[in-house]
């Protein structure tokens, strides 16, 4: 009687494919590649994640197909998104959609900011008040992109803030967005009577007054007066 040898369960292939979805989130999320960057080759794939070409490249099409991933022909895969939901929202962008945008970023923001009075740490403070200069300092200088990838940073660094980690993610899926409505509003120019003080936000936050800076917050999120 032959000797029993022990097997490993092998786990189906559409369970292997979800897992190396998983494992491919997860150094996406956690930096290894940056949005921007390529990922590793296909070979390299199979190596590192021990498993076969064909789980690999589903997984990487299945990321592809949901936004996060970008097969270039010729040049190989790229990350243009950390979360599947960005891409969504930016498709849906349209000009009579701005206004959708001001209204969900208000729905989040006033709700971090009151979190963030609450919730801030000392850390939290020193990065909201470098955010702030960041900022000012974007606006002087006169130069519009600047300004709103400096005007972006400030209410990520609230929203971070706030301590509320699917808080941040939703925010963060609507980034692109809200630096477009900035961007249009601002036009190709940065005038003074565009200009918004957020420093009474910052300033409630700091004293960890949460209905202050709820409504700090919403005041330069205010609906359009009806037509």
């Amino acid at each position: 009687m032959p000797p029993e040898v022990e097997t490993t369960a092998i786990p189906p292939r559409g369970q292997r494919v979800q897992e190396t979805i998983a494992q491919l989130r997860e150094r996406i999320l956690g930096g290894e590649w940056p949005v921007g960057s390529r990922v590793p080759t296909e070979p390299q794939l199979v190596a590192a994640l021990g498993v076969g070409r064909n789980t690999v490249r589903e997984a990487v099409r299945a990321l592809a197909h949901a936004g996060v991933l970008e097969i270039r022909q010729g040049s190989g895969t790229y990350v243009v998104s950390v979360d599947e939901l960005a891409p969504v929202v930016a498709r849906r962008l349209t000009d009579d959609r701005m206004t959708e945008v001001v209204e969900v970023r208000r729905a989040l923001e006033v709700e971090a900011a009151r979190l963030a009075a609450r919730r801030r740490t000392a850390d939290d403070l020193a990065a909201l008040a470098d955010a702030l200069t960041a900022r000012e300092a974007a606006w002087r200088s006169g130069r519009v992109n600047d300004f709103v990838t400096a005007d972006a940073m400030l209410h990520t660094a609230v929203v971070a803030a706030a301590h509320n980690g699917m808080l941040a993610e939703l925010h963060a899926s609507i980034g692109t967005a809200m630096r477009s409505t900035v961007a249009a509003t601002l036009g190709e120019n940065l005038t003074p009577e565009r200009y918004v003080d957020h420093s009474r936000l910052i300033e409630a936050i700091q004293a960890g007054d949460p209905g202050w800076a709820a409504i700090e917050a919403g005041a330069y999120l205010a609906p359009p007066p009806p037509a």
